[in-house]
Parts: C-alpha cells; sequence; structure tokens
C-alpha cells in the first residue's frame, strides 16, 4: 500500500505526485487504476497536464471524490492529435468497460440481423450475438422494420436457410440431398453445386448495401443486369430484374419521408439530464431513414452535456457501422472528425431532421414511463409528487395536500371550500364546505384566516393527520393571510405553504417576494391547477345552492304556510317571483291547490 502525500483526501499518493510533474502538455490518453490494479477510469485529453491535474483540485463533485480517493496508480499514452486520443480512448473503454466511463446502455432485447461468416452465409435475425465472425446489422428497434426488409431480401435473393455446413469439398461430394427451398426456387441449389460461391457472394454484397440503406446502388446494379440480360435477348431473367426493381422501388417509396437529395449522413441529438442522458440516432440514406434508436447513458461522474455527446459519438457510429461523411449535431463536438461534415443546421431539412430526432427522445421517454407506471400504479404519482416537491423545494414530498377557495357575492352568503389530494389523486370523501361565520362584507383575506383557523384548529385538537402542502387560491394577500394562522397554531414550520395567484398561474411561496413561474406543461403546475381547479367547482356549488336558496328565501318562503318545496313549484313553473306576483287565484291553485294559492294571493295582494 502507498501512503497518503497529505492530509487533503484529494491530494494524491507519492508515485502519481511525481507522474502529474512530468506530465506533458499534449494530447493523450490517461488511465487510472485502484489498488487490485483494476483499470476504473480512462480519459482523454487535448492537454494532458492541465486535464489530469484538474482531478486532484480541492473543490470537485462526490463522485469524482469517490473516483480520486480510489486512484492507486497512474499511466498515459501520448497521442498525435486529440481526434487519435478520443479513437484509443474508445478502444480502450470497450476492450475494459471501467466502472467509472460512461457507456451506451446495451439494449440486448433489441434484434439484429446476422450474416453469417461462411462461403455461403446465412441471414436470419438474432437477439444474441456471438463472436465468430459473423456480421451484424442493427439493433432494430422496431421488429416490425426488420421482418419487413428481411421479406424483401427473401423476394429478391435466392439464399440457403438449411443449417449444414457448405464448403467446396462436401458439396462435392452431394451427400446434402435439394431441399423444399429448391423446388419452391427460395434456393438455387448451392448444397449441389448449382449456383457459384463468386454469385452468391455477389447477393450477399448485395444484400449488405441493402441492409445499409443505399438502395439506389443496389437498383443501379439490377439495371445493369435488367439491360445485359435484354441485349442477350434472355427476356425471362430481364423480367425478373425488373420485378426486383418495382420491389426495391416500391420499399424504397414507404421510407421517404426527406428530401431525397440528402444522400447519406447521421443525425444525433442529445437530451440530457442529472444522472442520465439521452440521445438519439438518424440514419438517412437517399433521403431514406432507415435507421432511427434513441439510446440511454447512465453518467458516472456528473458529466456535462459536451462531455456525453463527445463520447457517444463514436460509440454510435461504431455499433451502427457508419462511415456516412455528415454528421448534423445540435452543437459542434469538442474535438474535429476527419473526413467529416460537421453540420449544426439553423433552418431547413437538416434542421427538421434534428427537431424530429430530439422528438423521438420525448417519445422515448414517455414509452418509458408509461411501462413502467404498468409496472408500478403508484410510481406515476410518486415522480409527479417528487418533481413537485423539487420544484417548490419542499423538504417532505407532498403526499397528503389541502387548497383553500373562497366564494361570495357582494359580500353574501360567503363560502369557501376545502379540496384534498392524497397521493396525487383527489380524495372526495375529506373534501369540507365552510359557512363563514364570523366576517362581515366581502373580506376575502379575513375569511381565509377564519377557514384556515377553524380547519387547523380542530385537526389539532383530534389528533387528524396534518397535510404536507397548503394550497391557498390567491396572490400574496392570501398567503399573508394564511401564514398568520399558521403561525398561530405555530405549524408554520410544519406545513408548506404556497398561494396560486389564477391570471398568471405565478407560484407565492412564504418569505419569497418574487413569485415562481412553473412551465405551462409541467405536471407539478397541472396538480396544483387541478386541486385548485377542484376547489373551484367543489366551491361554486356550494356557493350556488345557498345563492339560490337564500333569494327563494327572501320572496316566497316569508309567506306563512308556504315552504321551501311549494316555492320551488311555483318558480319552476312561473319562473320568476315577479310572474308568481301577477298570477290570478285559478293558475295558483292548478299549481299548489287551492288553500295554499289563498295564501300566495293574499300575501301578494296585501303587500302590494
Amino acid at each position: 500500500m502507498y501512503q497518503i502525500y497529505s492530509v487533503m483526501s484529494t491530494l494524491p499518493r507519492p508515485n502519481i505526485a511525481f507522474i502529474l510533474s512530468i506530465l506533458p502538455s499534449k494530447p493523450g490518453v490517461y488511465q487510472y487504476f485502484d489498488d487490485e490494479g483494476t483499470l476504473i477510469y480512462v480519459g482523454k485529453a487535448k492537454n494532458l497536464k492541465k486535464r489530469v491535474n484538474s482531478y486532484f483540485a480541492k473543490e470537485q463533485s462526490g463522485k469524482v471524490l469517490a473516483l480520486v480517493r480510489k486512484i492507486a496508480d497512474l499511466k498515459y499514452i501520448v497521442v498525435e492529435t486529440e481526434f487519435d486520443a478520443l479513437l484509443l480512448e474508445n478502444n480502450l473503454i470497450k476492450e475494459y468497460q471501467p466502472h467509472y466511463n460512461i457507456l451506451l446502455k446495451d439494449d440486448k432485447t433489441y434484434p439484429w440481423i446476422c450474416i453469417t461468416k461462411e462461403e455461403f452465409p446465412r441471414i436470419f435475425s438474432t437477439r444474441k450475438k456471438i463472436n465468430d465472425g459473423s456480421q451484424y446489422f442493427g439493433p432494430y428497434p422496431s421488429v416490425k422494420m426488420m421482418d419487413t426488409l428481411l421479406e424483401l431480401i427473401t423476394e429478391l435473393y435466392p439464399l440457403r436457410n438449411c443449417p449444414h455446413k457448405l464448403n467446396a469439398q462436401n458439396i462435392a461430394s452431394k451427400k446434402t440431398k435439394l431441399c423444399l427451398q429448391y423446388h419452391i426456387k427460395k434456393c438455387k441449389g448451392v448444397c449441389q453445386g448449382l449456383q457459384s460461391s463468386a454469385e452468391y457472394q455477389t447477393q450477399i454484397q448485395e444484400i449488405k448495401e441493402l441492409i445499409k440503406g443505399n438502395i439506389h446502388r443496389v437498383l443501379q446494379k439490377l439495371q445493369e443486369q435488367m439491360l445485359a440480360a435484354a441485349q442477350a435477348l434472355d427476356f425471362k431473367q430481364a423480367q425478373e430484374y425488373k420485378l426486383k426493381m418495382e420491389a426495391l422501388q416500391n420499399y424504397q417509396s414507404k421510407s421517404m419521408i426527406v428530401n431525397p437529395n440528402i444522400h447519406d449522413l447521421d443525425v444525433i441529438s442529445i437530451f440530457n439530464q442529472e444522472e442520465t442522458a439521452f440521445l438519439n440516432y438518424l440514419k438517412i440514406i437517399d433521403g431514406s431513414i432507415i435507421h432511427a434508436q434513441t439510446l440511454e447513458v447512465k453518467k458516472k461522474l456528473d458529466e456535462s452535456e459536451q462531455e456525453v455527446l463527445d463520447s457517444a459519438i463514436l460509440q454510435i457510429r461504431e455499433r451502427f457501422q457508419s462511415q456516412a461523411p455528415e454528421l448534423v449535431l445540435p452543437f459542434a463536438p469538442s474535438y474535429p472528425i476527419p473526413q467529416t461534415l460537421i453540420t449544426i443546421p439553423k433552418i431547413g431539412d437538416k434542421k427538421q431532421l434534428l427537431e424530429l430526432s430530439q422528438r423521438n427522445i420525448q417519445f422515448y421517454l414517455l414509452e418509458k414511463q408509461k411501462r413502467q407506471d404498468l409496472i408500478d400504479p403508484d410510481r406515476h404519482s410518486k415522480r409527479i409528487l417528487f418533481q413537485l416537491k423539487q420544484d417548490l423545494g419542499m423538504q417532505e414530498i407532498p403526499m397528503h395536500i389541502e387548497c383553500f377557495d373562497n366564494s361570495n357575492f357582494q359580500g353574501d352568503y360567503a363560502v369557501a371550500a376545502m379540496t384534498v389530494f392524497k397521493n396525487a389523486k383527489a380524495s372526495k370523501k375529506d373534501y369540507r364546505h365552510f359557512n363563514i361565520k364570523t366576517v362581515l362584507g366581502a373580506n376575502d383575506f379575513a375569511s381565509m384566516e377564519e377557514i384556515l383557523y377553524r380547519r387547523y384548529k380542530r385537526a389539532l385538537d383530534e389528533a387528524q393527520d396534518l397535510p404536507q402542502l397548503i394550497v391557498v387560491d390567491g396572490g400574496k394577500g392570501q398567503l399573508s393571510s394564511a401564514y398568520k394562522i399558521l403561525q398561530q397554531l405555530k405549524l408554520e414550520n410544519k406545513i408548506f405553504l404556497i398561494g396560486i395567484a389564477e391570471k398568471l398561474e405565478e407560484i407565492y411561496k412564504v418569505g419569497d417576494p418574487y413569485p415562481l413561474l412553473l412551465d405551462r406543461k409541467s405536471e407539478s403546475l397541472k396538480i396544483i391547477q387541478q386541486i385548485r381547479d377542484e376547489a373551484h367547482r367543489f366551491g361554486i356549488t356550494h356557493y350556488r345552492k345557498k345563492h339560490e336558496k337564500g333569494l327563494i328565501k327572501t320572496e316566497l318562503t316569508e309567506i306563512q304556510g308556504i315552504g321551501l318545496e311549494t316555492a320551488l313549484k311555483l318558480l319552476n313553473h312561473f319562473h320568476s317571483v315577479k310572474a308568481v306576483r301577477q298570477a290570478n287565484l285559478e293558475s295558483l291553485s292548478a299549481q299548489i291547490g287551492s288553500s295554499k294559492a289563498s295564501l300566495v294571493k293574499q300575501y301578494f295582494d296585501t303587500h302590494a
């Protein structure tokens, strides 16, 4: 074991300190090893001295500190250019897969198209990659897309699918019999030497071009073969080539969604989060998107968006075997890529492709959330509430939220409503109405104080569960009134309080002079709006009932012997108190009977 060079936990051990002092200011790759000699991190640098020394600075994130504490040895390799450093870094990461390096998540569940390494190769789909020299194309997130391509290949090219080991010796022995595939013209009988290896390999090369999306080259080749067959008066063969061309053109037309003048380019976009980054890759050949996939990166050392993209470009292009001469990106990489044009589009078709790539990431995230929510139904609620906690700066997740709203008409029939959400869902059995008892006139602030005091004084007296979050409908005034009551009840440090002002949907917090403006599309704002709107609806329903009942009382129920039910019958028929006043005795009797009609007629005649 080496001894620590200093009491500072981030300072290197003596042998590393010596290496740091002699590091050159040149491009290169550095490697960190732990006590057991295991490679734990590989990095590239434009300037080795500056980059490596930066790890041992005093101020570092927790993740970097964890890495530095494990470093027992350091090695470095000097190269000519930063791109050379990137290539070497990529190869070392792929070979050793160090714990602290970011790696694109391997989509083992997605299928690949395999072309076997045989004299007469077979082509099939597989979910397992075996290091036997076979070529793998993919992976294909859409099985339907892959199957369509394989069907096209089967339609265009007669290939063997038997498991026999075929070589010159086995074919010459004639041990293998012709199978059904030959008789239905899906294979040309390579097992009996009826098709040459050269002709078979020509088909395989065309298929590889087709899988890579180079349909134009295959069409060109087929056209040449069709013309040659026609000139040789082999019209049957020429017709076969023509049918193949038509099948290819039909397949191409279905996938043509961009400018056909865009011949060969890659599009990579990125969406960066705190712990994870997501990258989308689009492969464009002759105006068609032939491949699209979203990949996930688990960040190990709080890598920046730039660092993630830099590392991912090579991994993505290598994985999909792309050598496209043009690469469309949201921003420039920190190193040049030889023989590759880097485009950061602002307008036009390439900008639309970049936006499409970015939308694919959002669709991927949405589908991922839905899958996770199906597995864990409560996960959706937990995720929303966790985000709400972060957005509001709360200490606890608000599993229990209560919201208050006042309603009145020029100070009359003042009521209030409380709605309750538990686990991000409405708990209607806990909703409450309040009739304002101590406030005269229209005074929303005093009304808010009354209902909050009554609600939480009773909750304390009865040892009821308290919410983690209170939402009041209104701005600073209502918030101040509510906070005054929480202080009076000594709950100001136990319950988080916010107000929402309806006009601009501004969120006000206690002690913060500036409102918080949440994204209009955010789930945090949506759940606050939802519970506020519920409070509106619930409160207005109660207010209207009380208001209507109050109007009836002042006009009809003051008549001795006339109750609420009789008054409603009269209003339902005559539609207004004025019409009831003007009605004759016969009309009134028809609705409520002669005795009650006499009471109503006598009352209005007396009070005319």
